[in-house]
């Protein structure tokens, strides 16, 4: 009885063991499996340096700032007003540039250069774009007609940056893009009372 009984009590001290070494490997199967992805993860997230809305603000930005530069691209053929044609020439020096960069980023992060179906006119309103019915109006007239309706568009398109840009202070994690996005910001605003300034002579 005494022996028996000691048999059963080895043989519960193997099954105690037995589990308790399953258990082991296993907890240890776990964390082998679920390290690589940690790091992975963090690996990827410091390389690119960037989240979705960094993305999301350079695919809007881009041509935010190309229908910008189609604008200013107008003012030399149709307008004589010394002060509409400087503000043309900076827009176009300024935006150009950053044009470039946000492409450069987009490239970098393995990113389409700009968002599925968006084109200068697809989302007319939205973000200050102008609609294609918009530009060719713009496109047709001149003189001083010209440089009041280029005014007026060009301010709902700075306000429409100013806004997106804001989005990205906000939401981004790109110190670039956030540096950029803060640069449109204080430069447009101020291009927006310039030319609010520049309507009241027209």
């Amino acid at each position: 009885m005494k022996k028996s009984l000691i048999g059963i009590a080895a043989a519960g001290a193997a099954v105690v063991a037995l589990v308790a070494g399953c258990s082991g490997n296993d907890m240890a199967g776990m964390n082998h499996s679920s390290s690589p992805t940690a790091p992975a993860a963090t690996g990827s997230g410091q390389a690119a340096g960037n989240n979705a809305d960094d993305v999301t603000f350079a695919q809007g930005m881009v041509p935010h700032h190309q229908q910008a530069l189609d604008m200013a691209k107008l003012v030399p053929s149709r307008s004589t007003n010394a002060k509409v044609l400087d503000l043309a020439k900076r827009i176009e020096g300024g935006q150009d540039p950053e044009i470039q960069k946000m492409n450069a980023w987009l490239k970098a992060w393995g990113a389409p250069t700009s968002m599925p179906g968006m084109d200068h006119g697809s989302m007319p309103g939205m973000s200050g774009m102008m609609s294609a019915e918009d530009m060719k109006m713009l496109e047709q007239s001149k003189g001083a007609a010209f440089d009041k309706m280029w005014l007026d568009m060009m301010i709902k398109h700075h306000e429409g940056a100013v806004a997106m840009a804001k989005t990205e202070l906000q939401k981004g994690s790109n110190a670039d893009a956030k540096k950029l996005a803060q640069d449109i910001i204080d430069a447009q605003q101020k291009e927006i009372a310039e030319m609010q300034d520049l309507l009241k002579a027209v």
